[in-house]
Parts: structure tokens; sequence; C-alpha cells
């Protein structure tokens, strides 16, 4: 018994219920921060810039007014915010070396970045029926994806995302910390902050879990199942031509789904089982899970859709 009071005593001195953490630029290379920042300002100013464009010509061009398009705007939106919700403690901690954070700010970084992760996911699920029905229900697009029923999506989508994340980021609160709360990314992400905890989070793991199945376990299959009756369908088409020609309005957004989970996906297994790999591959693949989306998605549908190309060089042209 009083072994246990011993311990008990030694847990209270080494553990605080208002933690302050210390965040992570890239391991190793702490010397050649500063040019290392010039890298990630050049991506960031990229993925600010293309998002931005691509949500302006959507508002304000009104050919673009079509429910793929929308669906193209909240992909916009959803890769600002996670853009936004991660430079500043970025470059705070290349620049500056400003690597202090408290858990509440933690938390409020984590409600961004989680949030807009989870409603990515569902507005690329949004993107693969919009393909669906495009493809396999030509002729009834217009009434099938209204701009209410577009509405009533992104409400869902967001509901969804606060229902998950606030449980998720409200059982941090009671947690105890150790002193040494070193965190692997230069941000907060809901992993690396728990693992850091001293006190019992398997309520905490569960309901990450919950969130990861009711996210990425259900998105997934709904993704492939759209393309699994696009594919039969595109194969039914006898013209050759034609079946490429209706692919080819898929490749957009194969394009974004990949550049999503796969990075989110090799995060996940570097955080679980790649507990002996360098601290570096940890940082890289953090920094790479989110700023690749941001950054591609805006060249991607740039390039690969003629309509929103086209937009863009009209506003660029008429400057």
């Amino acid at each position: 018994m009083l072994q246990i009071l011993d311990n008990m005593e030694i847990l209270r001195n080494l553990t605080s219920t208002f933690p302050t953490f210390l965040l992570t630029g890239i391991p190793g290379l702490e010397t050649v921060h500063t040019w290392i920042s010039i890298p990630f300002c050049c991506l960031y100013a990229i993925a600010l810039s293309g998002n931005s464009m691509i949500l302006f010509v959507v508002i304000t061009q009104q050919s673009l007014h079509e429910p793929m398009y929308y669906f193209l705007s909240m992909l916009s939106a959803t890769d600002l915010g996670l853009t936004v919700s991660t430079m500043l403690t970025t470059l705070a901690t290349l620049w500056f070396n400003a690597r202090e954070i408290s858990l509440d700010t933690c938390i409020i970084q984590m409600f961004f970045l989680h949030g807009f992760t989870f409603m990515e996911s569902g507005v690329l699920v949004a993107m693969a029926f919009d393909r669906y029905v495009a493809i396999c229900y030509p002729l009834r697009y217009t009434t099938i994806l209204t701009n209410s029923r577009i509405i009533q999506i992104g409400l869902l989508m967001i509901t969804r995302t606060v229902v998950l994340v606030v449980p998720l980021l409200l059982l941090l609160k009671p947690l105890y910390f150790c002193k040494t709360n070193v965190l692997s990314h230069s941000y907060c992400y809901h992993p690396d902050v728990i693992k850091l905890a001293c006190s019992d989070t398997r309520a905490n793991s569960i309901c990450g879990l919950i969130d990861l199945s009711l996210t990425t376990g259900v998105d997934t299959p709904c993704i492939v199942l759209s393309y699994i009756l696009i594919i039969r369908s595109v194969l039914s088409i006898a013209s050759p031509e034609e079946r490429h020609k209706t692919f080819s309005t898929c490749v957009s957004h194969i394009g974004a789904v990949t550049i999503f989970y796969i990075p989110m996906m090799s995060l996940s297994l570097v955080h679980r089982y790649g507990l002996s790999a360098p601290k570096v591959v940890h940082s890289m693949m953090a920094n790479i899970y989110l700023l690749l989306p941001p950054v591609l998605n805006p060249i991607i549908y740039s390039v690969k859709t003629k309509q929103i190309r086209r937009a863009i060089l009209r506003l660029l042209l008429t400057k």
C-alpha cells in the first residue's frame, strides 16, 4: 500500500494537467531550418494561390455553376483550411524556433486539422457520387444533383465532422502528460499527442478508431463501389473513343483520391508500425500528408479539366 502511494506521488510530480508541448521541425537538420523553410514557403504559396484561384473562378464564372464545380470548390475550401491550420506553427518552428504550444492551442489546431481532413474525405465521396450520376444517369443528372441537395450534402459533411471531432478532442482534457512533451511534428496530430500521456488513453484510442471507421472506413468503400459501377457502365459503351472520353472525366478525381489517401495511410502506418524508423521519416511523411493534396489538387484540375483551365486563363488575360 505504501509503495502504491509512493508511486502515485512520483506520478503526480512528473505530470501536469496544463502541459506545454514542444513542436519539432526537421529532426537532425535544425541548423538549416531557415533554408528548409524556403521550399515550404513556396509550397504554401502554391497551395494558397491555387486553391483560392479555383474558388474564385467557380464563384465568379456563371458557366461553372454546376454540381461538379461546386464539389470542386468544396475541395479547394478544405485544402485551404488544411494549409492554414498548420502553416503558422510550421513556419514559426522553422523561422524562429518557436516550438512551445499549450494544450488548449493544440486542441484548437487539431480541431481544424482533423476536421478539414474528415471533410476532404467526405468531399471526395461526394465527387465520386457526382461522377457516378453523370456517367450512369446522364439524363437525370440535374434532377438528382440539385442545388438544394448539394447544400444538404455539404451540411451533412460538416455535421459528421463536428460530431466525430469534438468528443475526440474533449477526451484529451482529463489526461495527464509527462513533462518532456516533445511532439514528432511541427503541428499537433492526435495519435502523436496521446502517445505522450501518462494516464490511461484507452478511451481516446477507441474514439479515434471509431472516427477512423466512420470516415476512411466508410468513405473508401463508397468511392471504390462508385468506380466499380462507373467502370461497368463505361465498358457497356460500344465505341472505344466514347469509352475513353467518358472515363477521362474521372481522371482528375482519381488523382485527388490517390494523393489524399496514400499519404494519410502511409503516415498512419508509420505511426503504428514504424517506431524504429528515423525521426526525419516521421517528419517528412507528416508534411507530405498535409502539403501534397493542397498543392497538387489545383494543378491536376487546372491541367485535366478544360473548363477550369479556360476560366483561369480568361481571368488572367483580362487583368
